[in-house]
Order: structure tokens, then sequence, then C-alpha cells
């Protein structure tokens, strides 16, 4: 690798890591002394397929300059920064030259806006050609569609790319126009529209016509910047089931603000990035994609903000005390799986192993439950409810006061909007 094309991934990697649609492991040591390997901004990040595999992948942005001036993102242009810009021939070599060095198993690769949209969009998808049709690359490969590029090139991208993304970058409509007056949420959702009804008419086509390509075969997905514009975690949740349930999504991001500009309109340097608040959010997401809550049933105009000091579910079950306790070995699959400390895969064993017999809740504990939590939710064989005339409040206090978190020292909570 040459020296300038090393200078422009140190850039570009570390531009690319304020971008979450995949999970990187924060990691920052580098190699000295001729060692073996280098965790230091290499732009290797790790992301999950459905089938739980970790695979490596090369993030990078193909540019940091944009002419676009979002106050909340590193590389507006008004931002003071060292620019650089691969080519396309670049991207492909780092690509293939990290994949036969075992480095990685795909790339990501997402972008500032050069000129224009289409003018930037038409080199993501050349990439991805040359890499698919030239290397015969089988490689993952996730691309950022740029809003306000054209229909034949966001098409062009679904079938070389195995997942595309259009970021919302802000949840609401009100908080772009503040902080990114430039861009359009229309806009944004234009090609998320596309998207699904083509990932739809392929898949239908291929059930008639198996020769038909494939189209964006991992789905689309987006990500919302938190805790930048104000916004509450009803806002968050309600736009993100929105977006699943209108677009089909696979996934929803969720990146906590990380301040890095002096703007009146945005929190000042030096505050708390939102982790916490970030990590419930997740929790809640993982809750509408696999437990069966709506989003009105985690957050609603009396509970606005999500509890910091516990999970999205204990606190919707300490808000409906009236459910409970429930009956583990009469009780439905989607009862059970609402009583906090039960997971999908308990829940489900549950309904397997009382087939033989009434459960006992050392019966409950060998199947994985968390009976620290349940206990206070739940009645079975050999087990009462003392709990049930206690208050939400003494319940919160008995569970808080046996849990330990990684997030308690950075724990604090939510300011109220009213």
């Amino acid at each position: 690798m040459s020296d300038r094309v090393f200078q422009k991934l140190h850039i570009l990697a570390d531009a690319a890591k304020y971008d979450v649609s995949c999970s990187s492991s924060g990691s920052n040591r580098s190699n000295k002394n001729k060692g073996l390997g280098n965790a230091d901004q290499g732009g290797i990040c790790h992301s999950y397929t459905e089938d739980g595999r970790c695979v490596s992948l090369l993030k990078i942005l193909l540019t940091n300059h944009c002419i676009y001036d979002c106050a909340y993102c590193v590389s507006r242009k008004s931002n003071d920064i060292q620019r650089a810009a691969f080519t396309v021939q670049e991207v492909v070599d780092l690509t293939i030259n990290f994949y036969r060095r075992n480095y990685i198993e795909g790339l990501f690769l997402s972008s500032g806006i050069f000129k224009n949209a289409d003018y930037t969009m038409e080199r993501l998808v050349s990439i991805a050609k040359k890499l698919r049709q030239e290397h015969k690359f089988n490689g993952y490969i996730h691309l950022k569609t740029i809003p306000g590029a054209s229909e034949e090139l966001v098409h062009q991208a679904g079938l070389y790319a195995d997942r595309l993304s259009v970021n919302l970058e802000i949840p609401t409509e009100e908080g772009l126009k503040l902080l990114a007056p430039d861009k359009s949420r229309a806009e944004m959702i234009l090609p998320m529209k596309y998207l699904k009804n083509e990932i739809v008419r392929f898949k239908e086509e291929r059930q008639i016509i198996k020769s038909t390509p494939t189209f964006a075969p991992a789905g689309q997905s987006t990500q919302m910047i938190i805790g930048a514009s104000g916004e509450s975690d009803k806002h968050i949740i309600q736009t993100a089931q929105h977006f699943y349930t209108k677009f089909q999504l696979k996934r929803v991001y969720y990146s906590g603000y990380v301040p890095i500009s002096h703007d009146k309109r945005l929190p000042e340097i030096g505050s708390q990035v939102p982790m916490v608040r970030e990590n419930r959010l997740y929790q809640s997401d993982w809750l509408m994609r696999f437990y069966g809550f709506k989003a009105e049933e985690i957050v609603n105009d009396m509970y606005p903000l999500l509890d910091l000091d516990i999970d999205p579910k204990l606190s919707w079950a300490l808000r409906n005390q009236q459910l409970f306790p429930i009956d583990i070995n009469r009780a439905d699959y989607n009862l059970i799986v609402r009583i906090p400390g039960i997971g999908v895969q308990s829940a489900k064993k549950i309904i397997m192993a009382r087939r033989f017999g009434p459960l006992r809740i050392e019966n409950l504990q060998k199947l994985g439950v968390a009976i620290n939590r349940a206990k206070y939710f739940i009645i079975c064989l050999g087990f009462q409810q003392l709990y049930a005339d206690k208050s939400g409040a003494n319940i919160k206090q008995y569970i808080l006061a046996q849990s330990s978190s990684k997030y308690v020292k950075n724990n604090s909570e939510q300011l109220s909007l009213f």
C-alpha cells in the first residue's frame, strides 16, 4: 500500500466511525515494533449475519468532502478538517487485498457528497460492480444510498450490494430542518420506498423465475442520531416502528450524538454521549422486533422517556402490574415472553417443557430464566407470589438492589421536556 493510500485510509476510516450501522470493537491498540495485527483506526469493524455469525468489514468513506453543512456531521463543509477521497480503483484494490489477507469478509462503504447525489452514487455503484463482475467478489457489501440519486443508480446498487441503507440522520423532520436545512426528509424517504418495492418485486419474481437475480438480499436499514435535536424517546421509537412497518426495514440503528462542534443548536462539546439512552433504545427496538411489543406500549404521551436505570421491558411490567402474576403453567407464549427475566428462547423452552408436567421454580432456573427478576411476576407449582401487594416502586428497588450494570457509572435521569 502506498503512503498516499495509507494516509487516505487513515482519514476516511476515522471519518466512518460515526456511522454505527455495524458495531465496532472500539479498541485503539496500535501495532508497534512490527508486531502482529493493528486495531488502531484500521477501519475494520464487525457486523452480525442473520444466523449469528460475526463478520469483519472494511468500513470507510469514499470521501469526506461534502457539499452539505449539517451541524451534527464531522464532514460538514464548514468544518476545518483534513479532507481526502479514494478513487474507485483504490477502494476496489483495498477490498481485494484485505480480503486475500483474511483481514475482512466484506465492505461497508459510505460517503460524503462530492458534487451531487448522482455523481457520488455512481462511484459507489462502480465500486460494487467492479468487485462483483471483475473480481468475482462474493463477500458482503453494504452500500449507503445517497438521497436524491436517480432510481436507475439505486437499482444498480441493489443488484450488486447485499444491504443498502438510507440514513434518516435526525429522528424528527423539525430537527432535520433545524440542523440540516439543506436536506429534506421527503428526499430521504423516496429511495427507501423505491428499495422496498424493488425488494418485494424481485422476491416475487424469483418465486416464478428462479434465474431472477437477487436484489439487496440483506434488505435495507437506516440510522438515527440520538440526542442532537431534543427529541423524546417517544419520537424515536414511534419513528422506528413507522419505518419498520411501512418500509420493511431489517434494522434501525441508534447513534448517540458525539459533540463535535461549537454550535448553539447542539449539546456543548464535552457533554456526555448518551450511551445508556442508546442502549435502552436498542432494547426497546428488540422488544418491537422479537417480543411483540408496540411502540405505544413502551413510550407514550404519559411516559415519553425511557427509564435509564431499568430496561424497558421491566419498566413496562411495573406500569402494568394488573397483568401479573402470570401462571407459568397456564399462560400462552405471548404473555410468558413479556415477563421480565424471560427471553424468547426461555419462553419457547417453557412451552415445550410443560408438556411433560407442571414446572417448578427450579425447573425455570434450568431453562435459563433470570429468577431474580421473574420471581416478582410469576406463579408456578410450589411457588406463590409474595410481592403482589407491593408497589411498582418497591419492586423496582428490590430488583435494583440485587443488580449491577456496566452502565451504572454513566447512569443519569433524563430531563423531562415538560
